[in-house]
């Protein structure tokens, strides 16, 4: 009798039963579960296009809202693959103020096997829409760190109970917000990951966002058209490109190269081929970052040689005109409507020096991801990749070696075992742009390690083989992208569009 009793108790409460998953008592949470069949997911407004779910198999739909206070409302999803599920749990991010539930992602990993979540934070609208968080400090909370925290608690109880066992692993990627999003789980809460990847964080938020009212301050000045950025580019491009050793289109790694702008002056009538002088000081202005009063560096500028191009700097920085820039209109959301609460805020009025330091005293605990001790996600065998465009035009790629190098000058020798940084030449923003960019840096994936940065840290967690290089794409174009400061140097024979023709080495 007692032998029947015990194993009574070992049966899973829910075991495949998703319908029963609605039942789950969860600390603020409450959720609705449905089974959907293979190959019957029909996507929503907001979805995105029917072919981004074609050939799903079957999987558990878990949709809840937690009210961690009287004004949250956080929306997430877990998607549990009825079979073949790898014993895997997969957090992840979100772009921009986010505002939807990122559901490609979602069925990407069911497709490759994982439970996968994902949150809106707290919020509807678009990515770059703050109207949400004016005068809802609760809500900016959510959204700046307690969101994915209590979406990844609430979703590992639903696994356990849908599988009858906890996951053997959990992992978070992200990119841009996202990647903030993952290193405030590596800092805030070691315990949610045991893998995580960072891709171009805005970890810094405060003193990135910024950085966009001091392009903003400069380009209103001495506005850029953006029919110059081809000419920009192209010179940016010849002074720099042979610098790595090979003459692709692509500068590897642009601080090692100083373009002057100041060779673009126009010596006649000014036409899209040229500068006039006070382009030409803006535009150093916005390669510099902005700077105190002391001339002190608040935020690293951009780098030259990504400024064409559908993430370039036309869409991100120019726009076509002042306040038509991407970066205007998140610089607006967030200090318009989550640090002043003014719906008049002037971008022309922000001083560097006091409303940096307001920007700072107000939503650094809310927003920022800059502490280099990860102590306790080292010890607990936590590891964390990060990743970073050479030409993005949305956040500076210095940004996030300045964090790498805090958390080295933090953590001594040690961080080598733990954490990684791969800069990758010629990508912009998250992905797109002339150098090779694909190489499975967010998205689950089924990939093998050699190709997939996912998989290469799923490798380095399980199997203790830490990442020595990660082979990216472009078309027919392939490169080696290596573990920083190391760079893919040219052997010297074959084809530069051969990743099996560099190797990775320290710089010059």
């Amino acid at each position: 009798m007692m032998r029947t009793i015990l194993l009574l108790m070992t049966v899973p409460l829910f075991g495949a039963d998703c319908g029963a998953l609605a039942g789950l008592k969860l600390k603020d949470t409450t959720l609705t579960a449905s089974d959907v069949a293979a190959g019957a997911f029909a996507p929503g407004p907001g979805m995105g296009a029917a072919s981004l779910y074609k050939d799903m198999p079957a999987f558990c739909r878990v949709q809840g809202v937690i009210k961690p206070s009287g004004d949250s409302n956080i929306e997430f999803e877990v998607w549990l693959p009825e079979s073949g599920w790898n014993g895997k749990y997969q957090g992840v991010g979100n772009g921009g103020f986010a505002g939807s539930i990122q559901y490609a992602l979602l069925a990407a990993g069911v497709r490759s096997g994982y439970a996968t979540a994902s949150t809106d934070t707290g919020h509807k609208g678009g990515a770059t829409d703050g109207d949400w968080a004016m005068n809802h400090y609760e809500k900016i909370v959510d959204f700046g760190y307690r969101a994915i925290h209590e979406m990844t608690d609430a979703s590992k109880a639903i696994v356990k109970a849908y599988y009858g066992g906890a996951a053997k692993r959990s992992y978070f990627a992200g990119c841009s917000n996202g990647g903030r999003q993952a290193l405030l789980e590596a800092q805030r809460y070691p315990a949610d990951y045991d893998g995580i990847v960072a891709g171009a964080p805005a970890n810094y938020l405060t003193h990135h966002l910024t950085g966009f009212v001091w392009n903003m301050q400069a380009l209103d000045a001495a506005p850029i058209p953006a029919g110059k950025m081809k000419a920009i580019e192209a010179a940016a491009v010849e002074a720099c490109d042979a610098s790595d050793g090979v003459k692709d289109g692509v500068i590897d790694d642009p601080t090692r190269c100083h373009f002057d702008p100041a060779v673009l002056a126009c010596k006649g009538a000014e036409s899209d081929a040229c500068l006039t002088e006070a382009q030409i000081g803006a535009l150093k202005k916005i390669y510099a970052g902005p700077k105190n009063s002391k001339g002190e560096e608040i935020f690293p500028g951009f780098e030259p040689g990504g400024e064409t191009g559908f993430g370039g700097w036309p869409g991100w920085i120019t726009g076509m005109g002042t306040g038509k820039s991407i970066q205007f209109l998140f610089a607006k959301g967030f200090f318009s409507d989550m640090m002043y609460s003014d719906a008049n805020w002037d971008f022309r009025k922000f001083d560097f020096d006091r409303d940096t330091k307001y920007v700072d005293d107000k939503g650094s605990r809310n927003f920022n991801a800059t502490d280099p001790n990860l102590k306790v996600f080292k010890d607990r065998g936590g590891k964390l990749i990060l990743f970073h465009g050479w030409s993005d035009a949305a956040i500076p790629p210095v940004n996030t070696i300045h964090y790498y190098t805090s958390v080295e000058k933090k953590m001594g020798k040690q961080s080598a075992s733990f954490v990684e940084l791969y800069m990758v030449p010629g990508m912009q923003h998250c992905g797109g742009g002339p150098g090779p960019n694909d190489f499975g840096g967010i998205a689950p994936n089924a990939l093998d390690p050699e190709h997939s940065m996912t998989k290469s840290l799923e490798r380095w967690v399980e199997e203790g083989v830490a990442p020595q290089k990660v082979i990216a794409k472009n078309g027919a174009r392939t490169r080696p992208l290596c573990p920083y400061p190391q760079v893919a140097k040219y052997k010297g024979s074959g084809s530069t569009d051969d990743a099996s023709n560099f190797v990775c080495s320290a710089p010059k």
